[in-house]
């Protein structure tokens, strides 16, 4: 298991936080799909300050609630309830504040496709970043926490394991995930329409609702109850996802623009920011793009990488 990744900075006492994790040992065949969740757990900070201390594999933290800051060096983001920060295997220079009484929620991936995986989820950067991050998402990592646990040091949950992490990478890329596993017919009618047009449509609600074959006031309570977003906030999250893939891939940012449906530079710059916490050029120096990523590896991952197809 690890070690304590959350230290309190000048704390008086013992009273550090509550803090609760667990170590899955994958069973045979989940080991064979090649990554897998490897620690998790949840944290109630007691203390205003701590420092991060580097793991071994990429860490996702997520604020389950309260609110902070996260800092990297000589940077810092306002670090509120339901966003995710990717730390990489290793970082070091992390650290909370503003912290007393947040609760965290954590886990570790390993496995020789977890680059790949992450990669998948926009999220396989050379320093710590804002991870994109959906309701169901957040309710998916809470339920892995809670399972890994109650299992700890054993394969007994590696299948529900395996099926919660797969489920991130299946509500990120657009697929009819649900905060109750799978969304109805007319929900999810909805959701396909977006992804097939790469989130390059312009859905208006009353376009949305008419696909869906419900009234507008319907359809919106609907898709907030199932998805807990309401529907034109999730297709913006999805539109920048997308945008992040094809900036991390060598697309001009103008072009980025038009490929999700906003042609205009300045409007589709603000609407990242907005949603990202910088611009495109700045996330771009912040992240860097694939080929920038390949200097990252480690010799014997790039031997070891297979790839996860879309």
């Amino acid at each position: 298991m690890e070690d304590q990744i959350f230290c309190p900075v000048g704390a008086e006492g013992d009273d550090s936080g509550v803090f609760v994790q667990g170590t899955q040992i994958p069973a045979a065949l989940i080991e064979k799909c090649g990554v897998w969740i490897d620690h998790a757990g949840s944290a109630i900070l007691s203390q205003q300050d701590y420092d991060i201390s580097p793991v071994h594999n990429p860490l996702w933290l997520i604020a389950d609630e309260g609110g902070m800051i996260f800092s990297y060096g000589d940077q810092s983001w306002e670090f509120q309830k339901g966003e995710c920060f990717v730390i990489p295997a290793g970082a070091k220079g992390c650290a909370l504040h503003s912290a007393k009484d947040s609760r965290l929620l954590w886990f570790t991936l390993a496995g020789p496709l977890t680059v790949d995986f992450m990669r998948q989820m926009n999220a396989y950067n050379r320093v710590p970043a804002r991870q994109g991050m959906l309701p169901t998402q957040v309710l998916l990592i809470r339920q892995t926490v809670q399972v890994l646990v109650r299992h700890t040091d054993t394969s007994d949950a590696s299948f529900q394991l395996a099926q919660l992490m797969w489920g991130l990478l299946a509500a990120h890329k657009g697929h009819s995930v649900a905060t109750n596993v799978t969304l109805s017919h007319e929900i999810a009618r909805v959701v396909d329409a977006m992804r097939q047009s790469n989130y390059k449509a312009a859905l208006s609600l009353a376009e949305m609702a008419a696909i869906s074959r419900m009234p507008v006031e319907t359809f919106r309570k609907r898709f907030t109850s199932e998805l807990g977003i309401p529907p034109l906030g999730y297709l913006q999250f999805q539109k920048m996802e997308r945008a992040k893939t094809l900036l991390r891939g060598g697309m001009s940012v103008r072009q980025t623009g038009v490929e999700i449906g906003m042609p205009d530079p300045y409007h589709f710059s603000k609407q990242f920011k907005h949603v990202v916490g910088m611009s495109p050029t700045a996330y771009l120096k912040h992240v860097g793009t694939n080929d920038q990523d390949d200097a990252f590896f480690l010799p014997d991952e790039r031997a070891s990488t297979q790839t996860v197809e879309e």
